[in-house]
């Protein structure tokens, strides 16, 4: 029996995400397995396409052959900047969000009287002319011993998740929160998952729909360094160079 193109579409979706019969049916809700329906012995239901639209982003229209697109947007979120401010000259201003302010700031999104009141300032340098920059205060330990508690991150907007790249460091502003992590994306395309560098802190997943700007971090300004902090390369430069004298006044002897 020749299968239709729908199931044939319907197992190339089981096999790029890997799944088992028994896993895939698990996901759809499907009883058992999805043996039956990739032998063309059940039909597709509605429930079915459904979960393959709502999980996997599936065009019902391409499924069934009728449609090149594969993937609907289903989960995109527009998280560009709601407000940006500019200086005298119409050049946009690099806008600094402490610690206090942040915790208004995602009720305050859209209010530009608010963003008044927060200090802002133009970077004249050509790595911050092409793109819309902010400023945010560090905020905890969760993300040390890359950022510590009271250092800021300079953050680039980014237009929304499917630009955002896995591992790397962002500002997410939620409804209710802004937290500074590395981002993870996941199977389900709904959510995400946040991560800190310090281990101490256990990931957690969020709803996309829940996010409403997202930032990447680019570079930090730190105020920890101090008389007694050293690097450690220049430290082990010395050693190096301490050990090479020893070696040659040996030698000398």
């Amino acid at each position: 029996m020749e299968l239709g193109i729908e199931i044939k579409r319907f197992k190339e979706i089981r096999d790029e995400n890997q799944f088992t019969q028994a896993e895939f049916a698990e996901r759809l809700g499907v009883k058992n397995t999805t043996a039956d329906i990739e032998r063309g012995r059940t039909k597709l239901s509605g429930t079915v396409v459904m979960e393959l639209l709502k999980q996997f982003n599936i065009n019902p229209l391409w499924l069934y052959g009728q449609s090149h697109q594969k993937h609907l947007p289903l989960h995109q979120v527009d998280t560009m900047p709601k407000v940006i401010t500019v200086d005298v000259e119409d050049n946009e201003n690099i806008t600094m969000v402490n610690q206090k302010a942040a915790a208004g700031y995602p009720h305050n999104i859209q209010d530009v009287d608010w963003y008044r009141q927060l200090p802002a300032f133009d970077f004249p340098l050509p790595q911050y002319r092409n793109a819309t920059y902010r400023g945010f205060q560090v905020e905890g330990d969760s993300m040390m011993p890359n950022l510590r508690p009271e250092d800021w991150v300079l953050a680039k907007a980014i237009p929304s998740l499917s630009d955002a790249s896995d591992h790397k460091i962002y500002v997410v502003v939620m409804y209710d929160t802004v937290v500074v992590k590395k981002l993870h994306k996941l199977a389900d395309p709904s959510k995400i998952r946040l991560v800190s560098l310090n281990e101490e802190y256990a990931p957690f997943e969020v709803k996309v729909s829940d996010i409403q700007e997202l930032w990447q971090v680019t570079s930090k300004l730190t105020f920890s360094l101090d008389a007694n902090s050293e690097n450690s390369m220049l430290r082990q430069l010395q050693a190096s160079m301490e050990e090479l004298k020893s070696q040659l006044n040996s030698f000398k002897r």
